[in-house]
């Protein structure tokens, strides 16, 4: 099972669920910390560093004296990342997708392409997880290469978790895609259950089935439930607005740890989840 967890804006608490459902999973299983830019994962996972190696690119970089400045290559960029004006040809590397396209255009064979690094993936082991964490260089504008660098380490033996950016942009399509079931994390407030809804688009365009986990239970309104329920959505658990949860997550413990009573909560999740992989959320 490849389960994401993703939510429409960020601070709802996503990282806090994926990093305690891991744990509480009781079993081997592997996290995949898919928010690159901002990965946290690994301060509420202690364990040692089995790995660390770098992620690169492949950018164009043009052979002057082969150039003839027709400009073939600039036309067929989308992303405008090479652009000719009868000269040698401008290269912006921080805007390529590393397609390889331009490349393949070029009849005088005055491109090639080179590597360039845009981050780099830790792997630890923390108890029963698999941690594998992506960190993307500062500076560095393309995330989803990174991500997908971070997916092609999925062991297929194993449960995974993919801890998702937020929002609804192109890093989290590249983080969910292909996954068997999203878990969307909102709050029961107006941000909350606006964002949540952009996020129902997304998951919904991409086919791929999905529930709701409200955090924060009892800080808002029911807004969030009464829009799961007209919508057809499964809210599959809630976690209540404790004080003690944020102590715990301001000092990097995991809830399962220092709220034994919690455990059982994110275990049932848990199991849920498994028996889930074939639900639609609607």
């Amino acid at each position: 099972m490849i389960l994401a967890i993703a939510s429409g804006k960020g601070g709802t608490g996503k990282t806090t669920l994926a990093v305690n459902l891991a744990r509480a999973f009781d079993r081997p299983l592997q996290l995949l910390d898919c928010d690159v830019e901002e990965p946290n994962s690994h301060l509420f996972l202690p364990g040692e560093t089995i790995s660390e190696e770098a992620v690169s690119i492949l950018v164009p970089e043009v052979d002057e004296a082969l150039c003839d400045g027709c400009g073939e290559c600039g036309r067929f960029c989308a992303y405008h990342a090479i652009i000719s004006y009868g000269a040698k040809p401008l290269v912006f590397a921080e805007m390529c997708h590393g397609c390889g396209g331009c490349m393949m255009v070029c009849r005088k064979k005055a491109i090639r392409e080179i590597p360039k690094r845009i981050g780099a993936i830790e792997r630890r082991q923390s108890g029963n997880v698999d941690l594998v964490t992506g960190r993307l260089d500062v500076g560095q504008a393309m995330a989803p290469p990174l991500i997908r660098a971070v997916k092609q380490r999925l062991d297929p033996s194993l449960p995974a978790i993919l801890d998702a950016p937020p929002g609804t942009s192109c890093p989290v399509i590249a983080t969910i895609r292909g996954a068997d079931f999203v878990l969307l994390v909102t709050e029961p407030t107006p941000f909350g259950l606006h964002d949540l809804s952009l996020a129902v688009d997304m998951v919904r365009e991409l086919a791929l089935p999905f529930g709701v986990l409200v955090n924060r239970a009892g800080s808002g309104d029911d807004r969030v439930h009464r829009y799961c329920t007209q919508a057809s959505i499964p809210v599959l658990a809630e976690i209540a607005d404790d004080r003690r949860i944020a102590e715990a997550y301001s000092k990097g413990r995991l809830i399962v740890e220092a709220l034994p009573e919690y455990r059982d909560l994110f275990a049932g999740l848990a199991k849920k989840l498994l028996k889930s992989e074939n639900r639609a959320g609607g």
